[in-house]
């Protein structure tokens, strides 16, 4: 593929709520400009983006794929994110290094949740942005009812540039108010034709709403046009396109992925209207930057690592540095994807989009740049915190360093994974966005890797503790010939609130002597670990070692820590025990409107709300408290709540004792688990 100059470059993010049409657009895209000679579909798994097995099987897209389409000398580097909530993290990491946003709207459904919430994310940098209402040759689709709902949401700044010719079946074109010229589409090329008479009148008004709102964005322009004085198409379209980079002024355009309809005047939109990617000239002379954005752990051609060239020109030659390892990375050359379609060349300038394989320790985030060079490091994606936990495990035994070995590649690949290992359980807890996240990971293990492996609820990990203070005597005496065994002790055993553990000693005459103190102390910790009531470990206790006694003889450390954990087992069984579990600190953010079933909710969780705040978005901020037993399943039922608009961070608080109900069924669980 030849080099691209950074101002023949155009980077785009497509966009969409799930089912709206996206990658039906990229693959019409795709194939009107000649890169496909079949139009691939979307229900039968042949489309150039969606590629990947889990992609095929479920029919939605997973994970970004880069489309390069080569148009009138441009390229333009499609990027087609996924469209469901779990894999937003795909969707924030390409809206950072694209330099614009094609937004694809059904003209049936309108604006849906995850066009909000992804608009919401371009809007905090003020990424340039262009709507594509899609279906229109659909039944109940309407072009005019999807403008009105976008300039509620998102103000006077949407400016639609088409007027569609026909409505629903009848939909065959539409009327340029950029150009005032209008084209009907036969077999995805448009015929320009006559401007109908029946809407010659909205086109005057389309124009004139364009010309007031691309004033607004120029001082000089708006000037010349509250004087009347006339303005020239060039410079409302310079002001138009200044006010769509400034993310001011979002163009609305209208077609039919499917029918082709609009589809190649979408990609002139794109190289007309869409800013280049670098807009200082001095950047292009820099030093080589580059910035990986996202990363796939491929089994057969290994690791890949996707990258935008920030700054300079990279060179093969030249080799790589990684500016967060401070380590050299050898490269053979950099690659062009287009969907699991390759082609490679030697160079990358600024402003380009590039693969690169085999890349020993480059992680997802890390700035590049060549040997013998220090640039800035870029800033970081943040991508969002996982909050949906399961336990792991593979299916067959002697898997475990299989699926370890698979779980390290594919938390390379997902900065949206994270995973630990709970010492109490002993489970090994993945953490995803939501469940289709953690089902395809679990498919990915498969596919990818070749291990099975099993999801369940994980482990609450409960604790015990005691509800008053005791007095107990711990003897451990054994003869058997020769040598015996002997330990005495006397524990006052009580509740502690100052911490887990708190042992101390106050003997008095050598009762028990002082070299025998840890011996004790380790028998009572070990029998903390084993549990009074079911086997959880015990906490908030403290012992003091007061009194005992010992045979100079048959003494000895083994004795006394015996004897010490027969005290504490004993003690603690007529000192109240109780279940305790673990508090989990919630911060929900979600739209007014949601507030009731929220509160409802959290009550209905034996949780407590602590307090509400609005934020910046005016959305209200919850501030709660609720058992980690009762939001296992937390990300699922806000998801479910708020329609996918909701929020939340979760964090543990601290223990709290189980009702005595909930600890009979808690104690009967763990008895039949033993």
């Amino acid at each position: 593929m030849q080099i691209f100059e950074s101002p023949k470059i155009r980077n785009i993010a497509i966009t969409a709520h799930g089912g709206a049409g996206k990658t039906s657009l990229t693959e019409a895209m795709l194939y009107n400009s000649g890169y496909t000679t079949r139009l691939g579909k979307t229900d039968d798994g042949t489309t150039v983006t969606d590629y990947l097995p889990e992609e095929t099987k479920r029919k939605v897209t997973i994970s970004t794929a880069m489309a390069p389409i080569l148009w009138r000398e441009h390229k333009i580097n499609i990027l087609d994110t996924p469209g469901y909530a779990d894999f937003i993290g795909e969707v924030i990491s390409t809206l950072k290094v694209v330099d614009g946003l094609l937004m694809v709207v059904c003209g049936v459904s309108g604006v849906e949740v995850q066009t909000e919430i992804i608009w919401d994310y371009a809007e905090e940098t003020h990424l340039p942005r262009m709507i594509f209402v899609n279906k229109l040759d659909r039944e109940n689709s309407c072009f005019e009812t999807v403008v009105e709902q976008l300039r509620t949401k998102y103000g006077t700044g949407i400016v639609p540039i088409h007027i569609p010719i026909g409505k629903e079946a009848d939909f065959c074109g539409f009327a340029d108010v950029l150009t005032q010229k209008a084209y009907q589409f036969d077999g995805g090329k448009p015929v320009e034709i006559e401007i109908p008479p029946e809407i010659a009148a909205e086109m005057n008004d389309y124009r004139t709403y364009l010309i007031e709102v691309a004033s607004e964005s120029c001082d000089e322009l708006l000037l010349k046009y509250l004087e009347g004085a006339p303005i020239t198409d060039q410079e409302i379209l310079a002001a138009f396109k200044s006010g769509i980079a400034a993310g001011e002024i979002f163009p609305v355009l209208a077609g039919s992925a499917l029918a082709g309809i609009g589809v190649t005047s979408l990609i002139d939109a794109l190289i007309d209207l869409m800013p280049v990617p670098i807009q200082n000239e001095d950047e292009l002379s820099h030093e080589p930057r580059a910035f990986v954005f996202k990363t796939l752990a491929d089994p057969f051609v290994g690791k890949l690592n996707f990258a935008r060239i920030l700054s300079g020109t990279f060179n093969v030659s030249d080799g790589l540095y990684d500016m967060n390892t401070g380590q050299e990375e050898k490269i053979s050359n950099f690659i062009i994807p287009c969907g699991k379609n390759q082609e490679t060349v030697t160079t990358a300038k600024a402003g380009d989009i590039v693969a690169i394989a085999k890349l020993q320790n480059v992680q997802t985030n890390h700035t590049l740049t060549t040997k013998g060079r220090q640039v800035p490091l870029a800033e970081p994606v943040q991508f969002p915190q996982p909050n949906l936990s399961v336990a792991i495990n593979p299916k067959s035994r002697g898997d475990e360093d299989k699926m370890g070995s698979a779980l390290s590649r594919l938390l390379e690949e997902d900065p949206t994974l994270k995973t630990e290992k709970n010492t109490e359980t002993k489970d090994t807890i993945l953490r995803g966005i939501g469940d289709m996240h953690l089902d395809i990971v679990a498919e990915r293990f498969k596919n990818k890797f070749g291990v099975e492996v099993e999801l369940s609820e994980p482990k609450i990990p409960y604790r015990e503790t005691i509800k008053k203070a005791v007095k107990v005597q711990g003897r451990h005496k054994k003869q058997s010939g020769g040598a015996g065994q002997f330990g005495d002790v006397w524990l006052n055993i009580e509740p502690y609130a100052d911490g887990d553990f708190l042992f101390e000693e106050n003997v008095f005459g050598g009762a028990v002597p002082k070299n025998y103190f840890p011996a004790v102390e380790k028998g009572v910790r070990e029998a903390m670990n084993e549990g009074i009531l079911v086997g959880y470990p015990v906490t908030n206790v403290k012992v003091t070692l007061y009194d005992g006694s010992y045979h100079p003889v048959d003494s000895n450390e083994m004795s006394f820590k015996i004897a010490g954990s027969l005290a504490f087992k004993k003690g603690a069984e007529q000192a109240s025990p109780v279940i305790l579990e673990p508090i989990m600190n919630l911060k929900i953010t979600v739209p007014e409107q949601y507030m009731g079933d929220i509160m409802g909710d959290i009550n209905s969780r034996r949780g407590r709300i602590m307090g509400m705040n609005p934020d910046a978005n005016h959305r209200q901020v919850v501030d709660a408290q609720a058992p980690m037993s009762e939001i296992q399943k937390y990300a699922i039922d806000l998801k479910a709540m708020t329609q996918g608009r909701g929020r939340f961070s979760v964090e543990f608080s601290h223990y709290e004792e189980v009702p005595a109900k909930i600890a009979e069924t808690i104690i009967a669980q763990r008895k039949a688990e033993n």
